[in-house]
């Protein structure tokens, strides 16, 4: 996974609440294994129209916003537990997603794949909706070492909470697998000092 400590970016807003994960990548392209190909499906029923026309009202298909996070209604990634959804997200190319709740098991989906999902309260959530909209050149500011979203050159900023585990992985590009290859020694150490 890539290293992830600070991003500045743009935004795109989706004022949408209970975004579920069969809107953020729908079932009929979980076919396949490799992580690979699932973001030109992302929003697919959103994205484009019955006869797969793009839909032109809709905020991914509108070049005035872009960038590397995803600002999104409440209750962002109900629904099953498809690990595809936080697949299709960074596919696309979202580092951060933001919400003010999100389902417990796209969350813990969301870290295994590198992706930052980052509760802020209502309140906030509403004000970076609004501010994002109305000024899409404004800029996040994510610090994952200091634990805070800000809009920038306003007043609006949050802490947020992250699992220190996960939080480390993210910070050294390490998915679970990388994270036990890097105490290789301790543990080569720890199995030599062990009696039969």
């Amino acid at each position: 996974m890539e290293k992830f400590k600070t991003l500045t970016t743009t935004a795109v807003p989706l004022p949408i609440e209970n975004i579920d994960t069969d809107q953020i990548i729908p079932a009929r392209f979980l076919k396949a294994t490799s992580k690979l190909g699932f973001g030109e499906n992302l929003f697919r029923d959103w994205r484009y129209n019955s006869d797969s026309s793009v839909n032109k009202d809709f905020v991914l298909n509108d070049t005035t916003f872009g960038g590397q996070i995803l600002v999104a209604g409440d209750n962002f990634g109900c629904g099953s537990s498809r690990e595809h959804a936080a697949w299709a997200l960074a596919d696309y190319g979202f580092k951060v997603i933001v919400s003010s709740y999100f389902a417990d098991i796209f969350k813990g989906n969301a870290l295994n794949n590198g992706l930052v999902p980052i509760q802020v309260s209502p309140e906030v959530l509403k004000n970076m909706l609004t501010h994002i909209q109305n000024d899409p050149s404004a800029e996040l500011i994510v610090n994952l070492e200091e634990q805070y979203i800000a809009l920038k050159d306003t007043d609006i900023k949050e802490s947020f909470e992250i699992d220190a585990y996960k939080k480390m992985c993210l910070i050294n590009g390490y998915d679970d697998i990388d994270f036990l290859v890097s105490n290789k020694d301790k543990i080569e150490a720890f199995e030599a000092s062990r009696t039969i």
